[in-house]
């Protein structure tokens, strides 16, 4: 795929033969490798160090975004982080961290809010993650219904600490736009189980 190195791994996905580095470094990400690749099994039963050491940052950098939260909010965090790691932007709009910044300090502002009694639709100024927070209240709207003003201020502390954790991450990867997203990615596709719907969608359990 390079063109630089020499070309001597079958790839099942495809149909072609790459090089080790190419196979390495765009599995999973750019390539949709097939769950019995001889080579995607191996590296996951005997990852290399650096990936190891990624993947540590990953989870602790995840970890500290949850920090302090009750079950429910820690549920509803990955529900979003997994909608974020799918969503597909309209018009091959490319998304990145800043849009989810925006977008959840948008639906943070909306639901506190609404937890006040005071329906206003706070709305990003740019365009993507206006188009992103438009996608993403209605899932967790649904999450949460019937919840009331409890759920409201869960949400609402949830997407501020999804909020300063793409900050944060942006901030600390300045040559990488999608950094967050990235993060999201490495951790969330080993997990990518059938999401807990009733057949209208997402839901958590609300007490």
């Amino acid at each position: 795929m390079c063109g630089i190195q020499r070309a001597r791994r079958d790839c099942p996905s495809l149909g072609q033969q790459i090089c080790a580095v190419c196979c390495g470094t765009k599995r999973v990400v750019q390539i949709p490798c097939p769950s019995d690749c001889p080579y995607l099994s191996a590296a996951r039963e005997h990852p290399p160090a650096i990936a190891l050491r990624q993947q540590q940052r990953d989870v602790e950098a995840l970890a500290q975004s949850m920090r302090d939260l009750s079950e429910r909010q820690a549920q509803l965090f990955f529900l979003i982080s997994r909608f974020l790691q799918r969503y597909e932007p309209p018009e091959l709009q490319p998304l990145v961290d800043l849009d989810i910044v925006e977008a959840a300090a948008a639906l943070a502002g909306t639901f506190q809010t609404a937890a006040r009694g005071v329906i206003y639709d706070h709305r990003p100024a740019a365009l993507a993650a206006d188009r992103l927070a438009t996608a993403l209240k209605p899932v967790i709207a649904e999450a949460g219904k019937h919840g009331g003003s409890a759920f409201e201020r869960d949400a609402a502390v949830v997407l501020r600490r999804i909020e300063e954790a793409a900050r944060e991450i942006a901030a600390a990867h300045p040559s990488n736009r999608r950094a967050y997203l990235d993060l999201l990615g490495r951790v969330l596709r080993e997990n990518n189980g059938p999401d807990q719907t009733d057949g209208n969608g997402p839901r958590l359990i609300v007490p």
